[in-house]
């Protein structure tokens, strides 16, 4: 693959299939891969996790939920082989867990491994550069704790590195690329002692430094920060079924900058937007956004179906898809898994066809704690 497919291969693992013109705003950003959730029960509900009741795989939308999990002790395994339709060698494998201390805390980690397969580089006469397998990584480490019965406040700390080529390429050498970030979150939990009645959530993710592949300073871009609201709620029908819905509504804090279709303008228009501040680009304006939509049925917090609705702005991804899962909760482990089903109208290929995703859940311990009547 030579450097201009690859690229085109990031932006399709980030933003999926986009309505690429003159004239456009683009959100452009780095280590896309932080985009992609693991989680296979979120996966089936149209990527909404912020607000839902909480598991192992809590560390990647909101640890503020952690505290108020049924387990005390839970660790979850998950793998995605991503872009099936274009790639048969990417793939997500993750891993997180979470450890219930004492007086409402809780400890978590978790780690995301992206494989992007094997890469052939060429040059502009289509000759072989060198092969190279590009890889990202990230790891986490989370504190949260309750602020009473039915508030929770987490934070995490993220370290970042993103090895995408050790080539030489137009005389600059290149690098693995690596930031740090943090995140900040929010849970309210205001259902009753039933089981029923609403959640709600807030999560800032991301915050960080902007990441680079040579020493040339100037050339660094902007990690995905990322704001997201989300609630949810549960209706219960009897003693043995629930009802779970969930809504997420997310936006970039990357700014935009203009496309013209002239090479020229357009590498002004990046110098510009790769001059801004970190801090002064979270508020800078931009039209990346997205929401999710999801519906869980519960039997016995044993089966579980679920399936939901992803919609992402036409103009910086223009990902719209549905999705199924199904999850099953033995003893103390649990199975889930996730399909997407892509619902653009296109003659192309769409790289998000046949996505699933999985996850193997061990809940090693209970919690203690009782719910309180709100």
């Amino acid at each position: 693959m030579n450097l201009k497919a690859y690229i085109l291969f990031l932006l399709f693992t980030s933003c999926g299939l986009s309505t690429f013109s003159q004239n456009i705003n683009l959100t452009n950003n780095s280590v896309p891969f932080l985009r992609i959730s693991p989680d296979a029960k979120a996966g089936g509900m149209g990527e909404a996790g912020i607000a839902t009741s909480a598991d192992a795989n809590a560390a990647f939308w909101n640890i503020a939920k952690i505290p108020f999990s049924s387990q005390k002790t839970s660790f979850s395994v998950n793998y995605s082989p991503w872009l099936r339709s274009i790639a048969k060698d990417v793939s997500l494998s993750s891993f997180t867990g979470y450890l219930h201390l004492a007086n409402g805390q809780a400890i978590s980690t978790s780690l995301r491994y992206f494989n992007l397969g094997n890469i052939q580089f060429t040059n502009a006469t289509g000759q072989n550069i060198e092969a190279f397998t590009p890889r990202e990584v990230s790891v986490d480490i989370g504190y949260s704790k309750k602020l009473g019965n039915q508030l929770g406040l987490g934070v995490a700390f993220r370290y970042i590195n993103s090895n995408l080529t050790s080539a030489s390429i137009g005389g600059d050498n290149y690098k693995a690329g690596t930031a740090f970030a943090a995140d900040v979150s929010l849970f309210y939990d205001a259902k009753n002692t039933e089981g029923e009645g609403f959640n709600f959530g807030f999560t800032a993710s991301n915050l960080g430094s902007k990441i680079g592949y040579s020493t040339d300073a100037s050339q660094k871009d902007f990690i995905p920060a990322n704001l997201g609201l989300g609630t949810s709620y549960t209706t219960v029908l009897d003693g043995s079924n629930k009802l779970n819905f969930a809504l997420d509504v997310n936006k970039l804090l990357v700014p935009d900058y203009k496309s013209s279709g002239n090479a020229q303008q357009d590498q002004v228009e990046l110098a510009k937007h790769r001059s801004y501040g970190v801090v002064e680009s979270w508020f800078k304006p931009n039209k990346s956004y997205n929401g999710s939509l999801g519906v869980e049925y519960d039997y016995n917090d044993m089966f579980f179906l679920r399936t939901g609705f992803f919609y992402e702005n036409r103009n910086q991804g223009n990902r719209q898809y549905l999705t199924a899962g199904l999850g099953i909760n033995y003893d103390k482990f649990g199975l889930n898994a996730s399909y997407i089903i892509p619902i653009q109208t296109t003659t192309n290929i769409n790289p998000l066809a046949n996505t699933i995703r999985l996850n193997l859940i061990f809940n090693l311990a209970k919690s203690s704690a009782p719910k309180t009547e709100n």
